[in-house]
């Protein structure tokens, strides 16, 4: 499903006219009946030519004979020509005022009369060639008439490609729904949209097939770990021989610039979200009590015989009954139009952040570079969010994971999951040996091998030397320890400097302070407040070895911070790719 705003250029043209008659401009709504209710007919569209509330007709063919610009060569009749046509080409002169298309009247049947003349019939839009347009039909009895909105497309060439994609074939338009978004300066609070589904692929530019095709012959196999704070991935040659390539390893994770952005989104929800409590505080002063400071400033003003003083924001708890239930429903309350206009702007600010993530971006470039061929540690992400909740909102491990997966399957390849309590990536070394770890133990140190790395680079380098029985089934993976054994010694070289990575954000203990996860619940030292403060999301990260339902049964009275306990190994990682802050 591609949305029409892909190849539509936006035009503020309302429907039908407001009460004052006006098509455009901020809308003059008459009764909410009239403003909200949009009187149309939708049959089947999964039947030939039934008509839909809304449908776009007519051909890109003819929209460009109709409104070819005057400069364009000649020989660009068609629009895979024009798609082909150089950069900062004009297809297009469309007016400002786009002509409304006529309807045919009659089309020939194809026939022949007894007098030999050709047989006609009625012709409806379904019989229009010529230029783009989307009609509404009539209204519910279809005894209305037609409402005719002329189509703008993008005169330069640049859109062309995705036009030649989309709208060259008519028989891939399925429909038009209208939809609406959070729009907190539009009237209402929302707007109001046409989206055109097309059934087809999405579109790839030429740069993407290329990037693409070269990742495809790339010949890897790696390994994914992902965890709260961070995802690691590293990869070899899918023969596991040196001669063919290196050990490759990247480190997602969020950056110093990227953390600084990050906090000042959530210092601007934060002063939203107080502007909207003051607010209602304002409107509804009877249903909240007086805070302590305003409670102790009235005795004192009684105390000194002046006037009392008004509260106009009482900063108290909700006025509640005995059994500590409010005394009215927060529904029931009364709301000002600034309250509302804010909690339009909150929920617009946080759809906006939900899209404008930059997963897509770090899954191209993780595929690029190590193949389309990866294992990932199938974890239940449902359990973290129930430990952490917002810190994940910053990270988005498994809006990432999925991310890869689909460019996977485009590139050609597949993103596996494998079962961790078969595998034990966390707890087990490439010689095969059994290290075993804590959570917060974030350094892998073997002393089998002398292998020292960072824990999550080598649970993604296992993860790479995963075999499964049934490619569909997480639960028959299984880890090659002969081959992860052959390729530590085949890479020994460069194996740790690839795995070794920089220390956890917040690991650095300050002036002879240890950090909590050093301390155990009841050790002299520690501070009272780390033992008692301990809110979930400061959780470390679950047990990934052990089943979900065993997994916060070790971790009960930790004060460790997911991501922040000390491990040694200063060599940076070959590569570190920034994580987008603002994902919801």
């Amino acid at each position: 499903m591609h949305q029409a705003d892909e190849v539509w250029e936006g035009v503020s043209r309302h429907l039908f006219p407001d009460a004052s008659g006006r098509r455009f401009g901020r809308p003059k709504p008459g009764t909410w009946w009239d403003y909200t209710r949009i009187p149309g007919r939708a049959r089947s569209h999964t039947a030939a030519r039934k008509w839909e509330t809304f449908r776009l007709h007519g051909t890109l063919a003819g929209h460009l004979d109709a409104y070819r610009h005057w400069d364009l060569d000649p020989a660009a009749a068609l629009p895979e020509q024009a798609a082909g046509l150089p950069p900062q080409t004009s297809v297009f002169a469309q007016p400002r005022r786009m002509p409304v298309p006529v309807r045919p009247r009659r089309v020939e049947t194809g026939e022949v009369t007894a007098k030999g003349e050709p047989k006609t019939r009625a012709a409806n839009w379904w019989d229009h060639t010529g230029p783009l347009v989307v009609v509404f039909t009539g209204g519910v009895d279809s005894r209305r008439g037609d409402l005719v909105l002329p189509v703008r497309l993008p005169s330069g060439v640049g859109r062309w490609p995705r036009l030649v994609r989309f709208l060259n074939n008519p028989q891939t338009w399925h429909k038009a729904d209208l939809v609406r978004r959070r729009d907190a300066s539009a009237p209402g609070g929302w707007t109001y949209e046409a989206h055109l589904m097309v059934l087809t692929g999405g579109y790839a530019s030429p740069v993407t097939k290329a990037r693409r095709a070269a990742a495809a012959k790339l010949d890897r196999v790696g390994g994914i770990d992902g965890n709260v704070s961070n995802l690691c991935v590293v990869s070899v040659p899918d023969t596991f021989d040196p001669a063919d390539g290196p050990v490759g390893a990247t480190r997602v994770e969020l950056t110093a610039a990227e953390l600084a952005a990050l906090e000042k989104s959530r210092r601007k929800e934060r002063g939203r979200k107080r502007a909207l409590d003051r607010s209602r505080r304002s409107t509804n002063p009877a249903q909240y009590t007086p805070s302590k400071r305003q409670q102790v400033r009235a005795a004192r003003r009684e105390a000194a015989d002046l006037p009392e003083r008004q509260v106009q924001t009482p900063g108290g708890a909700r006025a509640a009954n005995k059994a500590g239930l409010p005394k009215q429903a927060y529904r029931r309350d009364t709301l000002s139009a600034g309250y509302r206009f804010n909690r339009a702007r909150i929920a617009e600010a946080a759809a906006t952040a939900a899209r404008d993530h930059r997963a897509r971006r770090i899954a191209e470039r993780i595929v690029a570079e190590h193949g389309a061929n990866l294992v990932v540690e199938d974890c239940d992400i449902r359990t973290w969010f129930r430990l952490w909740g917002r810190a994940l909102q910053a990270t988005t491990p498994g809006r990432l994971i999925a991310a890869i997966g689909t460019e996977c399957e485009k590139t050609g390849g597949r993103l596996l999951r494998a079962s961790t309590f078969n595998t034990k990536l966390s707890q087990t070394c490439l010689c095969g040996a059994e290290v075993r770890k804590t959570l917060s133990d974030r350094v892998h140190t073997c002393t089998s091998c002398g292998l020292i790395a960072d824990r999550d680079m080598v649970s993604a380098a296992l993860a790479a030397h995963v075999r499964l029985e049934n490619p569909d089934n997480p639960s028959t993976a299984g880890l090659d320890t002969v081959q992860a054994r052959t390729t530590q010694t085949l890479f020994s070289p460069g194996l740790q400097e690839a795995l070794s990575s920089q220390p956890q954000r917040g690991a650095r203990p300050s002036r002879d302070r240890t950090h909590a996860a050093a301390h155990g619940p009841g050790i002299p030292g520690q501070r009272a407040s780390a033992r008692r403060n301990t809110p979930d999301r400061y959780r470390p990260t679950p047990n990934e070895t052990r089943p979900a339902h065993q997994r916060h049964k070790d971790h009960v009275g930790t004060a460790a911070h997911a991501g922040n306990a000390a491990s040694s190994g200063g060599i940076p990682t070959r590569e570190l790719i920034g994580w987008h802050p603002n994902t919801g």
